[in-house]
């Protein structure tokens, strides 16, 4: 049986925890704002995520009144 390869870091950091953290806003409050599952926000939030539509990145954006910049960061 193969082995996967651990992975990489992509290089790029979600400040989603930090935001939140911010605006006394919880996970599960931001999910209902935007519309998406707390397991989905948790991938992001724990810099798991190996990609994010636009549409959820405006989503969240709008949510937490910050841009792309505030959110994603390079690492």
């Amino acid at each position: 049986m193969a082995r996967e390869p651990a992975e990489e870091p992509s290089g790029i950091h979600c400040r989603l925890d930090e935001l939140l953290a911010e605006r006394n806003l919880t996970l599960t409050q931001l999910s209902e704002l935007v519309g998406l599952s707390i397991v989905n926000l948790s991938v992001l939030k724990n810099d798991r995520a190996k990609a994010i539509r636009f549409s959820t990145l405006v989503a969240i954006c709008d949510a937490l009144r910050c841009t792309p910049g505030d959110l994603l960061v390079r690492s």
